[in-house]
């Protein structure tokens, strides 16, 4: 039996009882029973529920929610920033999860319409990730299933650390985010938490900011041993990765004389959702593939 399939046979109903949870944003938002009809705003929102074992109470997803394959299948409400408000309406949810990303405007209007809105942050740590499986646990009152998943997750991460623990060498790594030119994480993203934890030192993580675009001079001067490329698939990440090889001003680069460039699945790693603990062992085995050959 898989750890997911377990998970969602731990899925039980819980008594109705009123609760009051305070989403990210400060909103109180008030939960008498398990909502039996969630719209998804977020494709990490999506992978959370499923996760959850709670498929089969989506009712709509964005267009951008393609994993898992299941997520394909459900009514489509717009994107992140352009949700169809009257699709959102004709599927009268019982509860709306959006995303930090999601317009404020859209938001308040749902609200507006009198529609259960839970508004989720983006955290700076890998751990805030537990935080919000749990958060998503207790609005859909799953939260035993939650607990376990989260924790489950939580022991794979530990596996990670410990295998990277005693590392002789943490390399500098250059992250290029979504493979659109020098744009990377700084300081205060969780993909900067993620690189330090599997064992690597961010060329960008001094920077107090969660994202920002180097210039050819900071990364040539920088010298970073690896670079990583977030790309959507392996053809994309061909053309990124070339125009690190073929631009004569980064022939001196370390890791472009090594060729040691990198591919990481965008979808993976740049959702906050149960996913980015495989990113973070695919990052690790990238950094230190000699403590993961027995595995």
């Amino acid at each position: 039996m898989t750890p997911l399939l377990l998970l969602s046979l731990l899925a039980t109903s819980i008594s109705p009882q009123q609760i009051t949870i305070t989403d990210d944003f400060g909103t109180p938002f008030t939960l008498v029973s398990a909502p039996q009809r969630i719209v998804s705003l977020a494709p990490n929102v999506t992978e959370i529920l499923f996760a959850l074992g709670l498929g089969d109470r989506i009712v709509g997803v964005t267009r951008y929610c393609d994993y898992p394959a299941e997520a394909l299948q459900k009514e489509k409400i717009g994107g992140l920033v352009d949700p169809n408000l009257e699709k959102i309406q004709s599927l009268r949810p019982d509860l709306i999860i959006a995303f930090r990303g999601n317009p404020l405007g859209i938001l308040n209007k749902l609200r507006s319409l009198h529609f259960p809105v839970f508004v989720l942050n983006l955290r700076s740590s890998l751990e805030g990730l537990f935080e919000t499986i749990e958060k998503v646990g207790r609005v859909t009152r799953a939260e035993r299933v939650a607990q376990s998943l989260a924790g489950f997750l939580e022991e794979k991460r530990k596996a990670i650390l410990l295998a990277v623990r005693d590392v002789a060498k943490r390399p500098k790594v250059f992250l290029s985010v979504y493979g659109q030119g020098l744009w990377t994480c700084g300081q205060g993203s969780y993909l900067n938490d993620l690189l330090v934890q599997a064992g690597g030192q961010n060329i960008a993580g001094g920077v107090p900011r969660r994202w920002l675009q180097l210039n050819r001079e900071q990364l040539i001067h920088e010298n970073p041993d690896i670079i990583v490329i977030m790309a959507k698939d392996r053809e994309f990440f061909s053309r990124a990765g070339e125009s690190f090889r073929t631009d004569p001003r980064f022939k001196d680069v370390r890791a472009v004389q090594d060729d040691n460039i990198h591919w990481l699945d965008e979808n993976m790693a740049g959702r906050f959702g149960p996913r980015l603990i495989g990113a973070l062992e695919a990052v690790a085995r990238i950094l230190h593939p000699e403590k993961f050959e027995a595995r």
